[in-house]
């Protein structure tokens, strides 16, 4: 068996009053997904998120908390794999989705964070959105 480990960000903003996340999109576009990747040597997960949301979705958000573990398995190479990926919350500070890195992704967006447990892909991605609502519902 096989461990990888990554880490992804959950950047809320508000506009008008209203929460959203940064979401990309990948798989030539049908698939909507939170921003993650892998954790590069000397770097703890937290500031592997930081990046991969700067690097995938041209934003840079200020850490707020860990929302949780999103754990699944996938083969490789005829070998199982058991991934792990960190989720972080971060809230907005800048940047813009116009600057999303072209060779990884195809496109990156807000989306309504009352909407994203339903509209991102993966199970897990949607569990860290709505703890990511539920997180951003207690400060109010």
């Amino acid at each position: 068996m096989i461990r990888e480990f990554s880490a992804g960000g959950v950047v809320v903003r508000r506009f008008r009053g209203r929460p959203f996340l940064v979401a990309v999109r990948v798989k030539s576009g049908t698939v909507l997904a939170l921003p993650k990747g892998h954790i590069d040597p000397g770097e703890s997960a937290a500031e592997a998120a930081e990046r991969e949301v700067r690097e995938e979705a041209g934003i840079t958000g200020e850490l707020v908390e860990k929302l949780g573990d999103v754990r699944y398995w996938y083969q490789r190479g005829g070998e199982r794999v058991l991934k792990v990926v960190s989720f972080f919350l971060f809230r907005y500070r800048s940047g813009s989705v116009r600057d999303y890195q072209r060779e990884e992704v195809d496109g990156a967006e807000w989306v309504p964070l009352d909407e994203a447990p339903r509209q991102l892909a993966y199970r897990g991605e949607r569990d860290m959105a709505a703890a990511a609502l539920s997180r951003i519902a207690a400060d109010q």
